[in-house]
């Protein structure tokens, strides 16, 4: 990653996901089935989506 933390989208991971209705539900088990941790690419930046021990969600730029 850049020191600026800006990093260009990819393509090719939008693929992955459906598109969702408004308001539709993502439940954190699929987010979280390869591990504690996901990153969202937004606007450029890469954001850091992360679980705790107690299950809490903390997101970090």
């Amino acid at each position: 990653m850049e020191k600026s933390g800006i990093v260009p989208e990819v393509d090719v991971n939008k693929r992955n996901f459906p598109v969702l209705e408004q308001n539709e539900r993502i439940y954190s088990d699929t987010l979280f089935q390869h591990g504690d941790e996901v990153f969202i690419q937004h606007q450029g930046a890469q954001y850091r989506l992360r679980r705790t021990r107690n299950g809490k969600l903390i997101l970090t730029k």
